[in-house]
């Protein structure tokens, strides 16, 4: 079946300000994890499409302009005049991981509304992603829960990156009671070794996974690559060794690396996954992880097709 766009994703779209080399000065770049995901996949050559709501403000044109460059469709109708533009400060450690302070008081990734976007276009996808970080407040946490109940009906494969930041929710346990709400519909979950709090800890990923429904889990495990669950069975699959200087949007890459395998795989339901394109999958999205966090920023750092395949070639 022919759809609009290969891979949807759906969230916040904001300005990480990444520290420079000089004290206390910061370079703005375009990030966000479900933005980083869509050029990810842009970057790989697919058809992507972004549902995210950014202010009217130059911040938020300059958020536009990215995706227009990385030939990405805007699925959202508008600008907000309620807020300005979601921006997040980074703080970066010396073994690449990185901290936030966010500026939301709302911002304007929280003001996405049903109104403001096709609801055919944005089910009209093989793979729809999303996250929690968007769900923290309304109106957008039900306009996006609304919109992976659609797509979820109209056929698509369903991800989600549970990408828990503190900063933005009261406790771990207030952010799952909103994703026990996405989590009947969700066919990939993407989760890191420090979120297993949210599927009752790493012994229990198998039954969360039976009660749910869930096809695939795949667990982050930062520079040791990555471990997949599917069907009662599980593997680590190695990481790239590199040098690490900025771990913003490293995660997303893999992210999106991992899911556009997935459909240069020819995968078109979860039918058609299976161990063999998983572990190939992994392999893939492992080195455009690996790539990006040898780059200063979020999407400045994403690799693109030729760049990961010429790694997987060494």
């Amino acid at each position: 079946m022919n759809r609009l766009y290969d891979i949807i994703s759906a969230g916040e779209l904001l300005i990480d300000f990444t520290p420079c080399k000089e004290a206390h000065t910061y370079t703005a770049n375009p990030g966000g994890a479900p933005a980083n995901v869509a050029v990810s996949a842009a970057r790989n050559g697919l058809k992507v499409g972004f549902l995210g709501m950014v202010g009217n403000d130059d911040f938020g044109r300059r958020l536009q302009a990215t995706l227009t460059e990385n030939n990405i469709t805007s699925l959202c109708n508008k600008l907000t005049d309620e807020a300005v533009t979601t921006m997040a400060f980074v703080t970066l450690y010396e073994n690449g991981e990185r901290s936030f302070t966010f500026t939301r008081k709302p911002g304007a990734d929280l003001l996405i509304r049903p109104d403001d976007y096709n609801r055919d276009d944005a089910a009209n996808c093989t793979i729809f992603n999303t996250g929690s970080f968007s769900l923290t407040n309304e109106p957008a946490r039900s306009t996006y829960i609304e919109a992976v109940k659609n797509a979820s009906k109209a056929g698509a494969i369903i991800s989600f990156d549970i990408n828990y930041r503190d900063a933005v929710w009261h406790s771990e346990a207030a952010c799952l009671d909103i994703i026990k709400e996405i989590i009947p519909y969700v066919d990939l979950l993407k989760i890191s070794d420090e979120e297993l709090f949210f599927v009752g800890g790493e012994d229990n990923i198998e039954t969360f996974m039976n009660e749910y429904g869930i096809t695939a889990v795949i667990e982050t495990l930062g520079s040791k690559g990555s471990k997949y669950y599917y069907k009662g069975k599980s593997a680590v699959i190695e990481s790239m060794k590199v040098k690490a200087v900025d771990a913003t949007g490293a995660g997303d890459a893999f992210w999106g690396g991992f899911l556009s395998s997935l459909v240069m795989q020819k995968v078109t339901s979860v039918a058609d996954i299976n161990e063999t394109i998983i572990e190939t999958a992994l392999k893939y999205g492992n080195t455009s992880g690996g790539l990006c966090v040898t780059r200063m920023g979020g999407i400045p750092g994403i690799p693109t097709k030729a760049d990961i395949n010429n790694a997987l070639l060494q």
